[in-house]
């Protein structure tokens, strides 16, 4: 223990940024194009083209304003209901909120850590609108029963996709499924990053007409339409009153080598996550279960839950690491026990079986693309110690 806490701290997620990334800043930097322009327009025909088939891409400042927008284009409204996950961050929730309507939450499986469908099926009422699920750690719900069930009582379907790239179902990315829209992360610590920013993508004209329009103040023309050309184009109308939630094109720079690099940040995710399931296998622990056969699995997050034959607690482990120098975190507080939502809606832990066992035993263990060798061996030498 005393070699380990010596040496520096080994942080829990890191970006992995590269000499290409930081020459098309400067290159955005020195072009006098700084906020919305030609490279937020490459990054989305890239993002369109990774995904193939008829997507439009649509991209915005986070993931949290592509859900508003998706939601707002969408329809949803006062007194409408949305169903979605308990297991995530706020952001998946809080933009139902934005536009007046409720949140319904639903538990989840307790082997895949997704919303389970059984439970969604039964949260379905009058008032429900729409159905956000979330692909957690990078693992694809159940779309296909998803989908049966929003087309069984006509509700929308948007993908809260911020951990699942790439992640696949039935063979399809998720972002090319026949959901209304799918929205994902490009935070620090995703699979890609922009810094902050996100990307909507949609097979839907006119919701992807909509989005445009209200990512940038309801105008009918974005900056680069405006200013890009020789033709005097000063005149606009605005149209709706919309938001502020367009990416600047100094994100965009670094999102366009980012997503080059995709293939190897996968990959490189897929061996952390394949030695940490064999080397933590025989320990009391109950590790992810990976992608279904054929499938990929993002593999955002490495999320370890302590059986009850363990003598140790979460928190203990937590602890233990952390006098080691390795960072950890959790994902997530359950929203049933943050103040607001347990407030508005009198939630308890009692109605979320699952989500509530899961929580009280998982934490997340480090799995970034410039971990090395030597940090996993760190880690995983640390938890055989603490376990043993």
């Amino acid at each position: 223990m005393a070699d380990d806490s010596a040496r520096s701290f080994l942080p829990y997620a890191l970006p992995d940024i590269g000499e290409g990334e930081i020459s098309e800043v400067v290159d955005s930097l020195r072009s006098g194009w700084i906020t919305t322009g030609p490279k937020v327009k490459r990054l989305e025909a890239d993002f369109a083209n990774w995904l193939g088939g008829s997507v439009d891409c649509i991209a915005v400042n986070s993931a949290t304003s592509g859900l508003h927008l998706a939601l707002e284009a969408t329809g949803i409204g006062p007194n409408d209901e949305v169903l979605t996950s308990v297991m995530t961050f706020t952001a998946t929730a809080e933009v139902a909120r934005y536009l007046g309507a409720d949140v319904r939450f639903v538990d989840i499986e307790s082997s895949t850590l997704n919303i389970s469908v059984e439970h969604l099926a039964a949260a379905v009422s009058p008032r429900v609108k729409a159905i956000i699920p979330v692909h957690y750690g990078g693992l694809a719900c159940d779309m296909a029963a998803i989908h049966r069930i929003a087309e069984t009582s006509g509700l929308a379907v948007i993908e809260d996709a911020a951990h699942a790239l790439p992640t696949t179902f039935e063979g399809m990315q998720v972002g090319s499924l026949d959901s209304d829209a799918t929205v994902f992360s490009f935070y620090a610590n995703k699979s890609i990053t922009t810094g902050e920013g996100g990307m909507i993508a949609t097979k839907n004209p006119s919701l992807a007409r909509r989005m445009k329009v209200m990512r940038l103040h309801g105008i009918d023309r974005d900056a680069f339409g405006r200013f890009s050309s020789n033709a005097p184009a000063w005149y606009y109308e605005i149209v709706a009153p919309g938001f502020k939630y367009n990416m600047p094109d100094t994100s965009a720079a670094i999102g366009i080598h980012q997503l080059r690099r995709l293939p190897a940040f996968h990959k490189r995710r897929c061996e952390l996550a394949d030695r940490y399931s064999r080397e933590l296998a025989d320990l009391p622990l109950i590790l992810p279960i990976g992608a279904r056969q054929g499938d990929l699995m993002a593999w955002h997050i490495y999320a370890i839950r302590l059986t009850p034959e363990c003598k140790i607690g979460r928190d203990s482990l937590i602890q233990s690491l952390a006098d080691r120098g390795i960072g950890t975190s959790v994902h997530y507080i359950p929203l049933y026990r943050q103040p607001y939502w347990r407030d508005r809606y009198r939630l308890t832990p009692e109605m979320f079986p699952n989500a509530e066992t899961a929580y009280q035993s998982m934490l997340s263990i480090p799995l970034y693309t410039k971990m090395s060798d030597d940090d996993q061996s760190r880690v995983i030498k640390a938890i055989r110690e603490i376990l043993e």
